[in-house]
């Protein structure tokens, strides 16, 4: 057994770890979510902290399980986008260029899992065996 098949779960542990952290940490901080929401400009800070704490919360967390992976690090690389659009888009302050760029280079490691899948060790390439009718995952 290869080292390499223990990489992509590796991979998508470092990065849905600190999404699911995030999310965690937003569902203690309501009042100071919603107000640097609503700071930004964006429209109705509740359903956009409601948002955000289901997709990094859910999507870190669905991601680390490597369940529809696919489409989770898809939708979470919108989201690292979106973010860095809406947060981090005042490039004269160099803080806040170095948080464009991370949230852009997590959108390209997200890309990579929406187009190579979970790898071996996730739910989505399970094994079923035993019993009639069960499916047996392509290997990754």
């Amino acid at each position: 057994m290869s080292i390499t098949r223990y990489l992509p779960f590796a991979g998508r542990l470092m990065i849905g770890l600190p999404f699911a952290m995030s999310g965690l940490s937003k569902l203690g901080a309501y009042s100071a979510t919603t107000a640097m929401i609503g700071a930004v400009g964006l429209p109705v800070p509740p359903l956009a902290y409601a948002v955000a704490v289901t997709v990094e919360l859910g999507g870190g967390l669905l991601l680390i399980a490597g369940y529809h992976a696919r489409y989770v690090a898809a939708a979470l690389a919108l989201f690292s986008i979106a973010t860095a659009l809406s947060f981090h888009s005042n490039f004269a302050d160099q803080n806040q260029m170095i948080h464009f760029l991370k949230n852009v280079m997590i959108a390209g490691g997200l890309l990579q899992i929406a187009a190579f899948g979970a790898g071996a060790l996730s739910i989505d390439n399970r094994r079923w065996s035993g019993k009639p009718g069960s499916r047996v995952a392509a290997a990754a």
